[in-house]
This record gives structure tokens, sequence and C-alpha cells, in this order.
């Protein structure tokens, strides 16, 4: 049973862990998802990690859903302004939005175990 058949999402950040997994549900349940998040396929990531939005898509349309890979960088204002003007352009509303974008990691583990009080400022810049 589809109970999101007609549904329109946003997943930012579905190129790889919870972001996609939520991704995939959505679109098994038949929603149409708009998966954002810098990796694209054949562009190598800053971190080198694997996985894109590109192959999140494409699993969310195997799964049942339509999955529509957006590339965005949720640190440029105009980016994101224009990925939700594609989504109201093309499907005239939006139903859910799942905002997962981490960047936290991008500059290195140091510190990582630390407490958080003791995390370097740019951590912070960086996931929010």
């Amino acid at each position: 049973m589809q109970r999101l058949k007609g549904k329109v999402a946003v997943v930012t950040g579905a190129s790889r862990g919870g972001g996609r997994g939520v991704a995939l549900v959505l679109g098994e349940e038949g929603a149409t998802v708009y998966v954002t998040g810098r990796s694209v396929r054949d562009s190598p990531t800053p971190e080198g990690l694997p996985e894109t939005i590109d192959e999140t898509a494409e699993l969310v349309t195997a799964r049942g859903g339509v999955g529509i890979q957006v590339r965005c960088d949720h640190t440029v204002d105009s980016e994101v302004g224009s990925l939700f003007e594609r989504v109201e352009k093309e499907q005239g509303r939006l139903d859910i939005l799942v905002n997962n974008v981490w960047g936290g990691y991008e500059k290195g583990f140091e510190n990582w175990y630390d407490p958080f009080w003791e995390q370097p400022l740019w951590r912070w810049e960086q996931m929010f």
C-alpha cells in the first residue's frame, strides 16, 4: 500500500545515511521525493565519501516512488531558493520537508570525541 502516493517531499542531505534512509522509505510509500545534497555522480565529494544523490533518487524510483535529484549546497541561500522555486514550479506544493543536512565533519575528525563544549567553533558553523 502506497500511503504517500501523490505527496511531494524534499529530503535535504539525502546522499547517504539517515537522509538516504528517509528518502527510500518515502519512495516505498509512493511519494515524489526531491533528493538534495552536494554529492553527485562523477564528481568527488569534499570529504571523499561514497554515495550520491543520483543513486538515492534512482533507489527511490526503484522502490515505487519518483526520485528527483537536485544538487544543492544548503549553505548557499540562492541554491536553496532555486530548489524550492523548482519544486513550486514542477509540483505546485510541498507536503513533506525533512531537513537532514550535515556538514560537520568536512574539516576532519579532529577533537571528534571531545565533549561538545570543547568542539571547535568551525564544527558548529558547519552543522548549522
